[in-house]
């Protein structure tokens, strides 16, 4: 009997035990390692999803360079109508070619006359003193110049010589020289259209321009302030060796006051009285004489 009863309770608590889940049958998992994270001092790390700068946070280098672009462009429209100004000067002072026809041609009146040469020649030294004037204007108005300053200065010095050519050429003398000719009549002077032989006069007024206010810049530009030098701590004689520290040599430094002056020029008598290294022949041992 009490076998059995043994046997029993034996069953019961195997059956009790099956009836209980164990931590690793589905109901408990194991824990997981965590995913890398990017420290918080990473600079390769991506921003958040979902995150914007602030407005106050703008990098100072991005809000210079939109200002110094707002300046070139104004800068180059500047010029550009600035161009205006070249084409009425360059109608007004070039000379005029003169022309004359019969029934059966038109010729030029004076076959060796140069004032073909001479509009181009006005053209070029209107297009210098506008690129003259222009640099120093620009340069007075921003000293601190920059890239794209001067990329403005040139595009627009650019612009306003190709508009001052076309409207010194629509605003001159008709080009349909065959019309004008029947239009005056016969044997009567007229003048030749405007033109621009030299094309390469279109470039005086940027290249002068750049060249005025990159010499400008240079004379009375603002300077970078100079590094401060690093002076050493203790300035030594070259060749000499290093200081040693007291404390450093194992013994107390000598007094300044009673240190004795080597040499024979020492101040108070010779060597040996100073006492420093004794005479030749003399006995190391023997006393001193006193004063």
């Amino acid at each position: 009997m009490a076998a059995h009863a043994r046997g029993a309770r034996a069953v019961g608590r195997s059956g009790a035990a099956s009836g209980r889940a164990a931590w690793h049958d589905g109901t408990v998992t194991a824990p997981l390692t965590p995913p890398d994270r990017p420290q918080p001092s990473d600079p390769w790390r991506s921003p958040p999803e979902g995150s914007h700068l602030a407005a106050g946070d703008v990098p100072a280098a991005h809000v210079e360079t939109r200002a110094e672009v707002r300046q070139a462009l104004l800068t180059a429209v500047v010029l550009t109508v600035a161009g205006l100004v070249l084409g009425l000067l360059w109608l007004w002072l070039a000379p005029r070619i003169p022309l004359v026809s019969d029934d059966t041609a038109v010729y030029l009146k004076d076959s060796e006359g140069e004032e073909a040469i001479g509009a181009d020649g006005t053209y070029a030294l209107i297009a210098l003193g506008l690129g003259v004037v222009s640099a120093v204007a620009v340069f007075l108005w921003r000293r601190r110049g920059g890239i794209w300053l001067v990329a403005g200065l040139a595009l627009g010095a650019l612009l306003g010589s190709l508009l001052g050519w076309g409207v010194g050429v629509w605003f001159g003398p008709t080009s349909d020289v065959v019309a004008h000719a029947k239009q005056v009549g016969e044997g009567v002077t007229f003048d030749a259209p405007l033109e621009l032989n030299a094309k390469g006069a279109v470039l005086v007024w940027p290249i002068v321009a750049m060249a005025v206010h990159l010499a400008l810049t240079a004379a009375f530009g603002p300077r970078d302030p100079e590094p401060e030098p690093e002076w050493p701590g203790h300035w030594t004689m070259p060749g000499a060796a290093p200081p040693v520290a007291a404390a450093d040599s194992g013994a107390d430094a000598p007094d300044p006051a009673t240190r004795a002056w080597p040499g024979p020029d020492a101040p108070g008598g010779s060597a040996a009285e100073a006492g420093g290294r004794p005479e030749k022949g003399a006995d190391p041992a023997a006393p001193r004489p006193k004063d």
